[in-house]
């Protein structure tokens, strides 16, 4: 008995500076967790370089639509003996002539002309940078929802805990009152260790289940890119937001859900590319221009010293005439390419409509259950306090007072899951339409 009343004592203090503990600890409003996810989150720094390279891509020059001008500077120099032997048989004799040549000037090339290929490539680059930013407020709305998921599951861990601390109390009280009717021999010791028992096994879960709730802390000061021992407290209640509709999620998805925008923003690329192909049946034609000069020292040659300069310029045009039926068979696989794309549309659509449908179901039970068990909850407290007072009277058994026991932690358990439940399903519902937000 020494033993186990020391291992209670024990057990009971750990508890006790662990709640002291997180009395303490700095409360972690849910507007607070996502103004750090979206200052610190790895995924949306990433996506924001992203989405600013994409943006950075649409130029006319990354198209093709501008002129290359370049300046060239060209010296070479030689250092060479020469032996000559002119027509009239004299032998000329050049050691170590030094040969020198400069070239210098600026060239212009332009393609003016590629069978409308520039303004198809431009386009690609701007449904590039929408894409981009879709992709990256799609991760916004991700760590929005991941954020608010791990936070509301700490919110009903706490609930949770709070309920196995009133079990730990009621097993307290039913423990005295088996202690007590021992004392005076109303029961036997087998009813004390019964009720020993019960209380150790209400501490175990208490310790598992905080266990559980520090695990969870740490996983959410993962998502806020922040010390995983970093400790703070959640909020005591979870509210759920009743007036989500099935009509309006379902239109919002259409015009708004990231996955249905970047099938269609790929659709269109692909018919983009449709065009990039056939640009190619047309003449491409590039105009040039320069200006170019030179100096040449060249003692062993016949003109010894030469300088020139002057503008050059000129007009090139060329088309494909036969490739091997290679262009037909680019544009066909192209034409595939926009097949692929409108399935791809279509089933995203789809699998879109059926995940909506499927959580809307969820949530619409998690309100039902929401409203049963808050009603259940109040009745299983009640018929606790009554089975309570019955035992200290000894009117019913040890057995009995279990029941009620787990009747009323079961209630709170289910209580707390469907508002949790209902939560996620809105939480989600909220992210396949993009409007996740902090209320």
């Amino acid at each position: 008995m020494k033993i186990r009343l020391s291992f209670c004592l024990t057990m009971a203090a750990s508890l006790i500076i662990g709640r002291l503990h997180a009395q303490n600890a700095p409360l972690l409003t849910i507007k607070d967790a996502v103004e750090i996810a979206l200052k610190n989150n790895y995924n949306i720094k990433l996506s924001q370089n992203n989405a600013a390279i994409a943006k950075n891509n649409v130029t006319p020059g990354n198209a093709g639509m501008l002129p290359n001008v370049t300046g060239d500077f060209t010296s070479s120099n030689s250092i060479q003996n020469t032996v000559q032997t002119r027509a009239d048989n004299t032998v000329n004799r050049i050691s170590r002539a030094n040969n020198t040549g400069i070239n210098y000037g600026v060239n212009l090339n332009w393609t003016i002309f590629d069978g409308f290929g520039m303004f198809a490539n431009y386009d690609a680059l701007k449904r590039r940078d929408e894409l981009g930013r879709v992709l990256l407020r799609d991760t916004i709305q991700a760590t929005l929802a991941n954020v608010l998921a791990s936070y509301y599951d700490l919110v009903n861990q706490k609930e949770i805990i709070k309920a196995l601390n009133g079990a730990i109390d009621i097993s307290r009280i039913q423990l005295r009152y088996a202690n007590d009717k021992f004392k005076v021999g109303r029961v036997s010791r087998l009813d004390v260790l019964n009720a020993q028992v019960n209380y150790n096994t209400d501490t175990a879960n208490l310790i598992t289940q905080m266990q559980q709730f520090k695990a969870s802390k740490i996983k959410l000061n993962q998502l806020l890119i922040r010390e995983p021992q970093t400790d703070f407290t959640v909020v005591d209640t979870i509210t759920v937001d009743q007036h989500v509709t099935l009509g309006e999620v379902l239109n919002k998805a259409q015009n708004q859900n990231p996955a249905i925008l970047a099938s269609q923003i790929n659709q269109r690329l692909n018919e983009i590319a449709l065009k990039q192909v056939q640009s190619t049946r047309y003449p491409n034609v590039a105009v040039s221009a320069g200006y170019t000069a030179s100096n040449s020292n060249s003692p062993a040659g016949f003109a010894r010293t030469q300088r020139s300069n002057g503008i050059n310029y000129g007009l090139a045009a060329t088309i494909n005439i036969f490739d091997g039926f290679n262009q037909w068979r680019r544009e066909r696989n192209a034409k595939l390419q926009i097949d692929n794309a409108t399935i791809n549309l279509n089933q995203t659509k789809l699998d879109i409509n059926a995940q909506i449908n499927t959580l809307f179901s969820s949530y619409l039970s998690g309100l039902d259950l929401i409203q049963l068990g808050q009603s259940n909850v109040e009745i299983a407290k009640k018929n606790l306090d009554i089975s309570l007072e019955k035992y200290r009277l000894g009117n019913i058994t040890p057995l009995e007072i279990r029941e009620a026991q787990r009747n009323y932690l079961t209630a709170q358990s289910t209580f707390f899951n469907a508002q949790y439940q209902s939560k996620i399903a809105e939480i989600t519902l909220k992210q396949i339409t993009a409007t996740v937000d902090i209320q």
